[in-house]
């Protein structure tokens, strides 16, 4: 399966019915769990809106530089995309796909794309060199900017211990040493620094659909 011809749907549930035969009854069960309680819960209150300002942060690129938001988008209007890690397969996924469908239209229209996570530089390089991203991958330490949009979260308890049953350690990996997550969100951001669109997916199994941002795209810029 191609990420060019199928949506981000599609591949994710090809990859759930994989994961369904190799993954225990146990730790299955737990993430399902979570989920359900995440769509239960729905997008937080709080969440910035359209016609607001963008936050910042102080941000590392893949090689430890220190940069923002602000001079990653250097005076273009972006696309900016919070994702947990690049050991959640579900952003590998959506990443992927940004990079085949997305990036050429936003390259059209002279839109950065700018992905944001909690995890160490070392995870952005990782994200960015196996997935072949030509676009900007950023560490946000702290969840600095996920936090002021109103999407940081964490996993529950018996998710935490799941996660560390297939080796997930997100202190080991989140630059903070937390396990703060983002709800994987897109903004569009103008050029102006200021927010004309986001969405929220409270549950990670779930992402902002390409053409869903092509739209919004001509609607708003």
């Amino acid at each position: 399966m191609t990420t060019t011809e199928h949506t981000i749907a599609e591949q994710v549930e090809a990859m759930q019915q994989d994961m369904g035969r190799q993954i225990p009854d146990e730790v299955l069960a737990a993430f399902g769990s979570e989920q359900a309680s995440l769509d239960a819960a729905g997008v937080p209150d709080g969440v910035a809106t359209p016609g607001t300002a963008m936050p910042d942060g102080d941000l590392l690129d893949a090689h430890g530089t220190s940069t923002t938001l602000t001079a990653a988008r250097n005076g273009k209007p972006a696309v900016v995309v919070t994702y947990r890690g690049a050991w959640c397969p579900y952003c590998n996924i959506t990443l992927r796909t940004y990079q085949d469908q997305l990036v050429p239209a936003l390259a059209e229209r002279g839109v950065e794309l700018i992905a944001l996570s909690p995890q160490k530089p070392d995870g952005s390089l990782s994200m960015a060199e196996k997935n072949d991203l030509t676009f900007t991958v950023l560490s946000d330490p702290g969840n600095q900017i996920a936090g002021k949009l109103g999407v940081l979260t964490a996993p529950t308890a018996d998710a935490r211990r799941a996660q560390e049953t297939m080796g997930i350690d997100l202190p080991a990996v989140n630059a903070d040493e937390s396990h703060g997550i983002p709800m994987p969100t897109v903004v569009i951001v103008d050029a102006d620094g200021t927010i004309r669109w986001i969405d929220v997916h409270p549950n990670y199994t779930t992402r902002t659909e390409t053409v869903d941002i092509i739209t919004a795209l001509r609607r708003v810029l």
